[in-house]
């Protein structure tokens, strides 16, 4: 988690939201990034998206079953989709997300026993680091304004 806390704040510098996503598999550490939305001009380029997408390349299918990830920021519900999608064993976040959290706060899509696969769901792994992080980001991006 703390590798995540460090790209969630190289994000921050490049005005990203600092949300830092990392994906460990039995050999350790296989895709890492942070939120591009602004840099991509994509709404999905999210930390963890983009890290499903590089961990699938670097193990060659889009199931990432023996995988955790590692996110400074709780998933949102694409995000937590795509979680359920990539059949992830287990995702770890710091921060709760009270407004679009899809995995505890609000929604709880990776462990809709509707759905076709369940992910084991650890929150508030360094959540007070995580949670300062992102007020310190909000908080200056309000005095630019």
């Amino acid at each position: 988690m703390r590798h995540a806390l460090s790209l969630a704040e190289a994000g921050s510098k490049l005005g990203e939201v600092p949300v830092g996503a990392v994906i460990v598999g039995p050999g350790g550490i296989i895709a890492e990034s942070f939120n591009q939305v602004e840099a991509l001009g994509d709404p999905t380029a999210h930390a963890e998206m983009i890290a499903l997408r590089l961990a699938a390349k670097v193990v060659g299918r889009h199931a990432l079953a023996d995988c955790v990830l590692y996110v400074t920021l709780e998933p949102c519900v694409m995000c937590a989709g795509g979680l359920v999608n990539a059949r992830l064993r287990r995702v770890c976040f710091g921060a709760r997300d009270d407004r679009f959290g899809g995995c505890r706060s609000i929604y709880r899509i990776t462990d809709d026993p509707r759905l076709n696969h369940r992910l084991k769901v650890d929150g508030n792994l360094l959540g007070d680091e995580a949670s300062e992080q992102l007020r310190n980001f909000f908080a200056e991006r309000r005095l630019q304004f």
